[in-house]
């Protein structure tokens, strides 16, 4: 009877422990999982010679760290390029950007392409990279330095973006013993690339520049590992290769207010209205240099705002051709693809929606018949894949190189079928009109785009109340791209 009642406490005792353990199990999950985040993989050594890290993109980095929570600053951030770019690090450093800087107002996007180099990929860009018009701009890609240099002056040219380009990591490294001379030529192109020609591109369009070839060979030696330890297959990263490139690009996303000012500080100007700029004769007026013009609402006035009438250079936005954007259109089958990489325009655009359907196709889409319609525009007319189309209204053009339905399905084996949609829009870069936004975060900055993509050069701004009564328009922000040169 005594073993029985001693028996019956030991089981007792042992389920009491173990629902003990669960819950302190349960309580140390986060704690574990941080902690995990943290040591699961050695840290890199710390880069040398860093004290200008940063230094190129100071505009973005003081935006984020004088934000604080009564007054957050937006900013926007873009991660572009091809399949390395799509990889969880960027995830891992957009988190610590939010973790670093918890009052600012960020706004990130991944807008990259597997598999697009840079020959490929300066299309698609058109409709992706340009209208964001980021803050920060993050980029890397492989292939084409003609191309990828026409990447960078084109952003250099049309945005006030600050750029961050890093370099190749390393995914093979020569033995010394009957190396494929390929592979080892392809090696040094690599190395010279990424610690040469990128260093001078950057010095030449005023970018930053996360070297990372360097410390990744460091990061291997010092760790006694082989480069395919850090991948999942040739190229791509696994979750070492993804921590690891995200530590050598966390250091340059850095605020350091000793740092010199750089003149892609001074292309973005802020006009206070009241003091730098004024209400006369019914109207604000202001003569501006730039491409894009910004108004910032008031979020301290109670009473009820009035909207006004926008014009540039004595015009409403609207009649402006260049400042409609084309989005990307939408994907094909069997792989993440645009259907076709780039739509262009030969007549002016109208803000609507466009779809293309495909009327006739072979198997591997190499041969296919088309229609194009607009809501707007209505039926636009057809054609094939291996002629130039230019529709009826001359809204919609589209190179027989521009099509990739049968480069998806070289790439998947998924027939596009008879019948299939690709879709995409006109979105206006403007108002005519400029309506006082609802202000439901008093923290938060409200911007409203007045017009983007204009000529960079010298324009009149006119708002014009609708009403008696008061616009509510906190500040007037211009930006203005450097001059850059055709590469």
């Amino acid at each position: 009877m005594a073993k029985r009642r001693a028996n019956s406490r030991k089981i007792k005792i042992y389920r009491y422990s173990w629902l003990l353990f669960l819950c302190l199990s349960f309580l140390l999950v986060p704690f574990i999982k941080t902690i995990g985040a943290e040591t699961r993989f050695p840290p890199p050594a710390p880069i040398a010679n860093n004290a200008n890290l940063g230094a190129r993109i100071q505009r973005t980095m003081g935006l984020l760290a004088t934000s604080t929570p009564t007054q957050r600053h937006q900013v926007r951030i873009l991660f572009y390029g091809q399949s390395i770019t799509q990889q969880d690090w960027w995830q891992d450093v957009a988190q610590d950007l939010k973790q670093r800087f918890p009052s600012a107002d960020l706004i990130v996007e991944n807008r990259a392409i597997g598999g697009f180099s840079a020959p490929i990929l300066i299309r698609p860009s058109e409709h992706d990279l340009y209208p964001f018009y980021p803050d920060l701009l993050i980029f890397h890609v492989y292939g084409g330095g003609e191309d990828y240099e026409a990447i960078i002056a084109n952003i250099r040219r049309r945005a006030t973006s600050e750029i961050l380009l890093h370099s190749d990591h390393i995914d093979w490294m020569p033995t010394g013993n009957s190396d494929d001379p390929e592979q080892v030529k392809r090696y040094e192109w690599h190395n010279t690339h990424s610690t040469k020609w990128l260093p001078e591109l950057a010095d030449k369009y005023g970018c930053e520049i996360a070297e990372i070839r360097t410390p990744w060979l460091r990061y291997l030696k010092d760790n006694r590992l082989r480069p395919q330890q850090l991948l999942s297959d040739s190229i791509h990263l696994n979750n070492w290769g993804n921590f690891l490139l995200a530590a050598l690009i966390k250091p340059h996303l850095r605020y350091n207010p000793n740092l010199r000012q750089t003149a892609q500080q001074d292309l973005v100007k802020t006009y206070t209205v009241g003091s730098d700029v004024k209400w006369q004769d019914g109207k604000l007026v202001l003569e501006f240099e730039g491409n894009r013009i910004d108004a910032i609402a008031d979020k301290t006035f109670n009473g009820k705002a009035i909207s006004a009438k926008i014009a540039i250079d004595g015009k409403k936005p609207s009649e402006f051709p260049e400042l409609y954007s084309i989005t990307r259109p939408s994907p094909s089958l069997g792989v993440g693809w645009p259907a076709i990489i780039q739509i262009s325009n030969q007549k002016p655009l109208i803000v609507e929606d466009w779809k293309a359907t495909i009327t006739e196709i072979n198997s591997d889409a190499t041969k296919f018949k088309f229609d194009v319609v607009g809501s707007k525009t209505g039926y636009d007319g057809s054609g094939t894949n291996d002629k130039m189309f230019v529709s009826n209204s001359g809204r919609v053009v589209i190179e027989p190189k521009n099509w990739w339905l049968q480069n998806a399905y070289e790439y998947s084996k998924t027939p596009t079928p008879k019948g299939f949609e690709i879709f995409w829009q006109v979105k206006p870069m403007f108002v005519d009109a400029y309506i006082p936004p609802q202000i439901g975060d008093r923290t938060r900055e409200y911007p409203t785009t007045l017009a983007q993509n204009l000529s960079n050069s010298k324009h009149i701004l006119e708002i014009i109340p609708d009403t008696n009564g008061t616009v509510a328009i906190q500040a007037i922000r211009v930006y203005r791209p450097p001059d850059i040169p055709a590469p």
